[in-house]
């Protein structure tokens, strides 16, 4: 032990183990977790934009897709540490209530990129509730920039398969196999309901059919399993590497699953396994 340690009033030995564990997570979540953005499949917004535009493209409602360079285009100044990055703060913390998914989706990703501003930490937390999947997961993965655990429920989800279910009643139209790979927004099902309307269910993300419960032709209520989707690599990818820092011993057989996996899932897997039961080993062990 350093000189320096041995205080006359040394903290009690419980406190300053806490102390360092909440530090440890902290510059590890900096450091270690990228947090991704879930929705970014197949997009690029690259084109710098100038303080002007941005500003004009963050107050654009009727473009989505021209708020989203905006937001990523925030991302990028706040990475490099441009001062003037802060004064879009306000704008993000609206964004995240904006009643389109993939604005909210954005949002929860930027937020990500400074895990010292107490207003988009509370915004995360309340995005944790969000009725779509992608703005939870995005939330969950970004409170970890935070050093904040709230979203592990979440992340536990990301490694299991996600039901589907039908927004309407009617008779349901599905076209799918098991196992089936389908990518971000692909065609689910079809539900016509007795007024003759049409609802179309997509896949919220990407992966491979994991089950499927409506059978076509059948009528299903609203609310009732249409088909269950496994998520894709990077999601679990990501999930694993936000449970390195934040999982608990009760998660271990979620985790375990995917020691097996190729190459670059397994071995995430592995380390985020060690990594958990290595927190758990009593302080006076290590």
């Amino acid at each position: 032990m350093s000189h320096a340690s041995k205080s006359a009033n040394p903290a009690p030995h419980g406190a300053r183990s806490s102390a360092r564990s909440t530090i440890l997570l902290t510059a590890l979540a900096v450091a270690f977790v990228a947090v991704p953005f879930l929705f970014w499949q197949g997009t690029w917004f690259g084109r710098p934009l100038k303080s002007e535009e941005i500003d004009r493209y963050l107050a654009d409602d009727n473009h989505p897709r021209k708020i989203q360079h905006a937001l990523s285009q925030i991302v990028t100044r706040i990475s490099r540490g441009d001062p003037e990055a802060p004064r879009w703060y306000p704008r993000i913390v609206e964004l995240a209530r904006h009643p389109t998914t993939q604005i909210r989706v954005t949002a929860a990703w930027a937020m990500s990129q400074d895990g010292q501003s107490g207003a988009f930490h509370d915004v995360l937390r309340h995005l944790l509730r969000d009725p779509e999947v992608m703005v939870r997961r995005n939330a969950a993965l970004s409170l970890i920039r935070f050093g904040d655990s709230a979203g592990r429920e979440e992340l536990l989800q990301m490694l299991a398969p996600y039901t589907v279910r039908a927004p309407v009643s009617g008779q349901a139209s599905v076209q799918l196999v098991d196992g089936q790979e389908i990518g971000t927004g692909t065609l689910l099902a079809r539900i016509t309901a007795s007024d003759g309307n049409v609802a179309e269910v997509r896949s919220p993300f990407a992966g491979n059919v994991n089950a499927i419960f409506a059978r076509d032709g059948a009528r299903v209520e609203e609310g009732a399993p249409l088909v269950a989707v496994e998520a894709g690599e990077d999601q679990v990818w990501e999930a694993l590497r936000g449970l390195y820092l934040i999982g608990r011993p009760d998660d271990l057989p979620a985790i375990q699953r995917y020691e097996d996996a190729g190459d670059r899932i397994g071995k995430q897997a592995a380390l985020t396994a060690r990594s958990i039961r290595t927190r758990a080993e009593p302080t006076s062990t290590r």
